[in-house]
């Protein structure tokens, strides 16, 4: 039996018999059975809108639920979402404290030690544990001007989200924070006229930014001892496959797998920025660049780390077909582009509307686009402390 889905019907266990509508421009090169929730993400980001599925193919089966071990288990309840973002606010300021005083101390040559930021990246894989979520959400909307210190702190935020999504052990985990937050280390050294240029860079000027991984892992050797996985994606997160990146030119299985990872993050964090020299572009629209980049980026991990983030990810602007504009809070692995959001925006007046929480899997309301702040005059962080962290 043939049926026609759309994208969010879809289910592992389907099979595809073929693409009825789409706003891309992917082709299918042969039907088949659809394994797993990261080829349905993959489809979705592509732009496939409804598909046909062909049921005597397809090998979705109701399995009887397992017995549990307690009839009646207690769940732990969840904390109300404005509780998780105070916290996850508090964590991220403190962070940038320490950060802060961790890049004084560079640049005025002080001796210093790893412990606190190996606290603060406990901290992150706690809170990344406990409230995902609103932690993701600070990190895509805390853009403000102190770049440095923000992208090192996002950058472990979602290597560990990432590092998560792909079930690594707690001590990997840690590892992999940890090298999210010095990655960058280096930059602190880097004259502050050559990061914040406006116009292109030149030559000269781009070899000297080049040679923030050289003075990172220069800095975090001098600290202590810190572990192969940490020293590797703070020299290496700007290598590329196809051996265009730096210091060294590596290609291909030269790269490990965690290096690959952080040059995602890296990248993917970089180009939702603005910063001087160029704009920032919305979320979805970075992922779509990672996966186009093929040559450069590994695509099975792009499609991970797309399947952690989903495809509207967390703390991304939106614009509905309602013309409201609205902040996505939390994301549906089953519908990805049916995430809970909060709409505060009419388009049409240009005015701000009383925030209303709309889960789109039981509304009619759908996401139309993906959207810059910038194009409506908004100051998203702005408004988002003042209606989600009050006080």
């Amino acid at each position: 039996m043939l049926r026609e889905l759309s994208i969010e019907e879809l289910q592992p266990g389907m099979y595809v018999n073929d693409v009825i509508e789409q706003s891309g421009k992917l082709k299918i090169k042969k039907r088949g059975l659809v394994k797993t929730q990261q080829t349905i993400d993959s489809l979705a980001m592509q732009g496939v809108l409804k598909i046909q599925v062909d049921d005597s193919k397809s090998e979705i089966e109701d399995p009887d639920p397992l017995p549990s071990e307690d009839p009646n288990p207690v769940k732990k309840p969840e904390k109300p979402l404005t509780d998780q973002l105070t916290q996850a606010n508090k964590l991220y300021a403190q962070a940038k404290d320490i950060q802060r005083g961790y890049v004084e101390r560079i640049r005025n040559e002080d001796t210093i030690d790893l412990e606190g930021l190996y606290d603060l990246s406990h901290c992150i894989i706690d809170s990344v544990f406990e409230a995902p979520n609103a932690l993701s959400c600070l990190a895509l909307l805390q853009k403000t001007d102190e770049y440095l210190l923000e992208h090192s702190l996002n950058c472990s935020i979602l290597m560990a989200m990432f590092a998560r999504h792909l079930e690594y052990d707690k001590d990997l985990l840690e590892e992999l924070s940890l090298a999210g937050l010095l990655m960058d280390i280096g930059m602190a050294n880097i004259p502050e006229d050559i990061i914040n240029k406006k116009d292109k860079l030149t030559k000269t000027e781009r070899d000297i930014i080049s040679t923030h991984v050289d003075i990172g892992l220069d800095i975090v050797e001098r600290c202590g001892d810190v572990s192969e996985v940490v020293r590797n994606v703070i020299f290496s997160h700007h290598e590329r496959l196809d051996g265009s990146g730096y210091p060294d030119a590596l290609r291909g299985d030269d790269i490990n797998t965690y290096i690959r990872m952080a040059a995602i993050v890296d990248s993917y964090d970089a180009m939702t920025t603005k910063r001087a020299h160029q704009k920032a572009v919305t979320p979805t629209a970075a992922l779509k660049i990672l996966l186009k980049d093929a040559d450069k980026y590994d695509q099975m991990l792009v499609q991970q780390f797309i399947q952690c983030m989903s495809v509207h990810p967390v703390g991304s602007l939106v614009k509905l077909n309602n013309d409201r504009l609205a902040i996505v809070l939390r994301t549906n692995s089953r519908a990805p582009l049916q995430p809970l959001v909060a709409t505060f925006y009419h388009i049409k007046s240009g005015h701000y509307a009383e925030t209303r929480m709309l889960d789109l899997s039981k509304v009619p309301e759908e996401i139309e686009s993906a959207v810059r702040p910038e194009e409506f005059g908004l100051n998203l962080t702005k408004f988002f402390t003042q209606a989600f962290l009050p006080g």
